[in-house]
């Protein structure tokens, strides 16, 4: 009687032990494998007045539209209001997104979205909209989900986002958060004064709409602080680990969206960072139109490079930085950002300001790290000052030249000194450490190991930048 091979009970114990083996090199094996998402993107003047068409051509019959109370009655939203009627779409008006929102405000426009049933969704407006708008999507899709279960580790369960969602269309109205071309959404989670997100390639918006007539309506403060998004979300992804360095996920399913610096990312932060150069500051000091238009594209680059490679310390250590409002001043207020607009009178601290804080700090440590980061340093510094020559200058060098390069333009453009000038002190720095941590997402991309006495040090020399 023949015995079939795999009855032989040598050939069943070398499966076990290839089994265990493969199972063993898996858990310590590296990722050999990215992937490149990002939404369709529609650019020009006037092209909000398309977005009824967009959402027809969609499908859509009943839309809900996610603004916030001051953008409710200014141009933006008044012009998709009027394409979505002119296109005969049925919308409900949701005007109630908290500018820096949190899981509660999430949750009321989770509940109003659900008591709408839309077949899709549209958001005009900032990050806030935007992430509003996509947790909507996210949870009206999952009606059997608890809200932290996609929410990122250690925070959440960060479960995968696997059902395909409604059809989104984002007008982006800042030249700042990449939104309108990610699958990332952020929020403020009120209980341990810090901010998370959900990352899912699923919550990527259908269509980003880039309309630079919208930027008109930023004052020279918000136009700063949401360049300095743009500027540290290209260098944070062009200087974050490389994607084949991270450990292999246990299926293709659970890679995440921040997945490190890859080649297509590098192309698409550079480009980023080399619009900065050549119209941040004229679009903040100048008012210059062109420069306006330049800048939000820049923040569409940067959103595909950072969307897919990820950010790291900056905006890690950011969210406790904004989470924690220490300035008794008030002077970050939305009303006073936006003086005599928002009625909204709570201290805050804008994201991209909380991101470019600790910045001199971060890349100069990051470049000590190993040469090619060193290198890459070097040549970010050359784009960001036209200076080709500084590609040339001394490895050990590169952390001295980025970090004096960033500090040009935080001084340029009118940036406070530093934490302190944001009003903290060295006594609140375990509270930004404890807040930090938990930020693995972010944090596990950056090229320098990042604990509790890593983040301190950053920390402090953060307290004053000039």
């Amino acid at each position: 009687m023949k015995i079939r091979v795999r009855d032989n009970p040598s050939y069943r114990m070398h499966q076990i032990e290839l089994r265990m083996f493969t199972s063993k090199t898996r858990r310590h094996a590296l990722e050999y494998a990215f992937e490149m998402a990002c939404s369709n993107i529609k650019y020009g003047r006037g092209a909000t007045k398309e977005v009824g068409f967009d959402l027809k051509n969609l499908g859509a019959k009943r839309v809900f539209l996610v603004t916030d109370p001051v953008l409710s009655k200014l141009p933006p939203v008044i012009k998709a209001r009027e394409a979505l009627e002119a296109a005969g779409v049925e919308y409900h008006f949701y005007d109630q997104t908290r500018v820096e929102p949190t899981d509660k405000s999430f949750k009321h426009a989770i509940e109003a979205c659900k008591s709408y049933a839309p077949d899709a969704i549209l958001a005009v407006g900032g990050g806030s909209s935007m992430d509003t708008a996509k947790a909507a999507n996210l949870y009206y899709c999952h009606p059997e989900a608890d809200f932290f279960d996609f929410v990122n580790a250690p925070i959440g369960k960060a479960k995968p986002v696997l059902k395909e969602l409604l059809p989104l269309v984002c007008v982006t109205t800042t030249a700042g958060t990449g939104s309108e071309v990610t699958g990332i959404t952020i929020f403020d989670h009120t209980e341990i004064g810090a901010k998370t997100g959900i990352g899912s390639r699923m919550l990527k918006p259908t269509l980003g709409i880039i309309d630079p007539d919208h930027l008109q309506h930023a004052p020279k403060n918000v136009r700063a602080y949401c360049g300095f998004d743009v500027l540290c979300h290209a260098l944070e992804s062009y200087t974050a680990i490389p994607f084949d360095s991270r450990p292999l996920p246990k299926s293709p399913e659970y890679r995440p969206t921040y997945q490190g610096s890859n080649p297509i990312s590098d192309v698409w932060s550079l480009h980023a960072l080399q619009i900065c150069r050549d119209s941040f500051e004229k679009s903040v000091l100048e008012d210059n139109i062109d420069c306006q238009a330049n800048m939000h594209l820049a923040s569409a680059f940067a959103g595909i490079g950072f969307g897919n490679a990820g950010v790291h310390l900056c905006h890690g250590m950011s969210y406790p930085i904004s989470g924690n409002i220490k300035n008794t001043k008030n002077q970050y207020s939305p009303d006073k950002l936006v003086p005599g607009v928002y009625g909204d009178h709570r201290p805050i601290v804008p994201h991209g300001l909380s991101v470019c804080i600790t910045a001199p700090a971060v890349f100069e440590t990051c470049a000590e790290s190993n040469p090619e980061i060193q290198k890459r340093s070097l040549n970010a510094a050359a784009v960001l000052t036209g200076n080709d020559d500084l590609r040339n200058a001394k490895l050990s060098d590169s952390g001295r030249i980025i970090s004096d390069v960033m500090r040009g333009y935080m001084n340029n453009l009118s940036i406070p000194n530093g934490l302190n000038g944001l009003g903290y002190d060295s006594s609140d720095v375990d509270k930004l450490i404890k807040g930090t941590l938990p930020q693995r997402r972010v944090l596990d991309l950056a090229p320098i190991d990042v604990n509790e006495e890593s983040v301190g040090r950053l920390l402090e020399s953060s307290m004053k930048n000039y």
